[in-house]
């Protein structure tokens, strides 16, 4: 029981040191309807928009329909950038995971 009291106190740190109107402005901008899945699919979703981009601009380079040859490398880089940040959340998410199933209770 004392976890719970533990975590149950933490709901209280969002609101430190703001005053009324702020917090009721920050919780105004979170939207309640929206699950931590659905922040995942939008997420992911944007993360495959983003590689069909880059797919696309290496396929232009290769055929030659380019004209700005400095954009279609910079979608390609993006492309990447996006991949490598989406592992690198998904690594952290996992390690997370195996911390939390270690942990005794």
């Amino acid at each position: 029981m004392e976890i719970l009291s533990g975590i149950n106190s933490l709901n209280n740190l969002s609101s430190i040191g703001l005053n009324k109107e702020q917090n009721s402005d920050l919780n105004s901008e979170i939207a309640p309807s929206q699950s931590f899945q659905n922040y995942l699919n939008k997420a992911l979703l944007e993360v495959n928009e983003t590689q069909v981009e880059g797919y696309n601009a290496m396929q232009d380079i290769a055929t030659g329909k380019t004209t700005n040859l400095q954009e279609a490398v910079q979608r390609i880089e993006e492309a990447e950038l996006s991949l490598k940040l989406a592992l690198e959340v998904k690594n952290k998410g996992i390690a997370a995971f195996r911390e939390i199933t270690r942990m005794q209770i």
